[in-house]
């Protein structure tokens, strides 16, 4: 089994990870699909459950808990959005504001699943606030982010995003309703932009809650690796 990510905190009540891209949350169907964070923390520490998801190919700060009755208390504050969540994302074009709020209705696209699609009927209510924190090009990356092949004239931009509401590829379809998606993203930005880079550049950067045991606000960050 290999190792679990690296470790921003543990305690006896819980576990406060960083997770790499690539790596699901929880198993997905077939063997091929069996590694996953979770079944490399509970190989360490039986017992231990999820309390929320993180996409495959989104990467940083993700919580469990090793016992039920913070499971059950971290999972009613996630549903209660008592949680504070900050990602960072680097996406397609230069936003012409530099900020705003997303408020579009998401449900999922039952003609092309795993994809998620803004219902203004259906679609359960969905918030995003987003910031610009820096404008620039591709060719500003890193050698080793950039992919080979990838314009380095196309203008991008690096967002800090807060969501309301937490539902399934929930900044991802709100970046692209606004015509700036996430780069690198295999399921809703087409080319030049999810060749521009060789991962889905989406990172979970601080995660704020309270601990399940004795209430002491807690707060983990992790650097954004591009």
């Amino acid at each position: 089994m290999p190792e679990p990510p690296p470790i921003l905190h543990q305690d006896d009540r819980l576990i406060v990870l960083d997770k790499p891209t690539g790596l699901l949350s929880v198993p997905g169907i077939g063997p091929e699909k069996a590694d996953c964070l979770a079944s490399r923390v509970a190989a360490a520490h039986p017992g231990a459950r999820i309390v929320h998801r993180l996409d495959r190919d989104t990467s940083g700060v993700i919580v469990m808990a090793f016992d039920a009755e913070a499971h059950r208390e971290l999972s009613r504050q996630f549903q209660d959005r008592e949680t504070e969540k900050t990602y960072h994302a680097l996406v397609a074009g230069h936003p012409e504001e530099d900020g705003g709020e997303i408020d579009l209705p998401i449900r999922k696209d039952l003609d092309n699943p795993p994809c998620q699609m803004v219902d203004h009927v259906h679609g359960k209510p969905s918030q995003t606030r987003w910031q610009v924190t820096s404008r620039g090009e591709v060719g500003d990356l890193d050698d080793t982010l950039a992919g080979v092949d990838a314009d380095p004239h196309l203008p991008i931009a690096r967002v800090q995003l807060k969501p309301r509401t937490g539902r399934s590829h929930q900044l991802r379809m709100h970046l692209k309703e606004i015509g700036h998606v996430i780069l690198g993203d295999d399921l809703y930005a087409g080319d030049p932009w999810v060749s521009a880079t060789n991962r889905l550049c989406l990172h979970a950067s601080i995660l704020w809650f309270v601990h399940p045991g004795n209430g002491a606000p807690m707060t983990f960050r992790s650097a954004p690796p591009f």
